[in-house]
């Protein structure tokens, strides 16, 4: 349990009474036991103050474990899901723990507005919802909610660099990411699975962009955070290519020391590699599920061969 601003204020609440009615302070013969009132009360609020501080959740604890039971560079369990959704180009459901999101790719295709139109190049749109039922406060944002739109600016910029839209002039690709659960690492979730919307829908990239978030405890470096450690730990998302190396996303809401920070910066390029190769084996999945579905007959043109330049083009992501 956790000690909220709430939980205090209840504690508190009965010393604060006291403290904006000092008549109770003094004793009345109508009230004999006016005294043995205050003291139970008081004693009632310390109690309640120690039992709340005593019942916090450590964030790593003296063994090296965290909350949920990992290590300190411990990743979540991640599960993807690259099925058909409705009537998208490709799409892709993503889960790092207990925060999951899904995303589903449109285009390129022609732009709905002409403003929207790019002589040389695609334009990227993205859509961000996030479902009342994802957090436990139970509130519907709008589309026009400055956090929704700080997560979709920051989804448009990590991928343009990445996305050649330089090959579909005057399109447009649309990216819409509904979260349907939030345990922390949001951005996270959305980055990794946009690249494998994006993958599915057979748009082009330079590389895979795998994102982690970390944090720091005391002076212990944290990976892949829940929502308990992001509300309470200085934290960073950093966005990688593992193929070429690049860094296509940094961003930290709170102060981190330098010296922790590129710790972290190289803890999240190791930690990237490994979600590079959760993707790389969802993508082969997927596509040898829809190479088998399309039979074993022979197809036209050359009969029924194995494509090895294909594999060799996989191998190489």
């Amino acid at each position: 349990m956790e000690i909220t601003d709430v939980g205090l204020s209840t504690a508190i609440l009965p010393l604060r009474a006291l403290a904006h009615n000092p008549h109770h302070l003094t004793p009345s013969p109508s009230l004999p036991f006016q005294k043995n009132m205050v003291r139970a009360a008081l004693l009632q609020s310390v109690l309640l103050l120690i039992y709340l501080q005593g019942s916090r959740v450590e964030i790593l604890n003296q063994g090296g474990f965290r909350s949920d039971g990992r290590r300190q560079f411990e990743l979540r369990d991640m599960s993807i899901d690259l099925s058909q959704q409705g009537q998208a180009d490709g799409a892709a459901v993503v889960s790092h723990g207990l925060t999951q999101v899904m995303v589903s790719v449109f285009g390129p295709r022609e732009a709905k507005m002409r403003s929207h139109t790019i002589h040389d190049r695609a334009n990227i749109n993205v859509e961000v919802n996030i479902a009342a039922f994802s957090t436990g406060e139970r509130r519907k944002r709008s589309r026009g909610d400055k956090r929704i739109l700080e997560l979709a600016a920051t989804i448009k910029s990590t991928f343009e660099p990445v996305v050649q839209t330089n090959l579909y002039p005057r399109s447009q690709i649309d990216i819409y990411v509904q979260v349907l659960q939030q345990d922390g690492g949001l951005l996270q979730a959305c980055v990794n699975a946009t690249t494998l919307a994006l993958v599915n829908a057979g748009v082009p990239l330079l590389d895979f962009v795998c994102a982690v978030t970390g944090g720091v405890h005391s002076t212990s470096p944290l990976l892949d955070l829940t929502l308990l450690e992001e509300n309470d730990l200085p934290n960073v998302t950093v966005a990688v290519m593992p193929k070429t190396g690049k860094v296509t996303l940094v961003t930290m809401e709170t102060r981190l020391h330098v010296d922790r920070f590129e710790e972290i910066f190289r803890l999240a390029g190791d930690a990237g590699k490994v979600i590079h190769g959760e993707m790389k084996n969802a993508v082969r999945s997927r596509t040898s599920a829809l190479v088998a579905a399309m039979g074993s007959g022979p197809r036209v043109g050359g009969g029924d061969t194995i494509d090895k330049a294909g594999d060799e083009r996989m191998n190489e992501y």
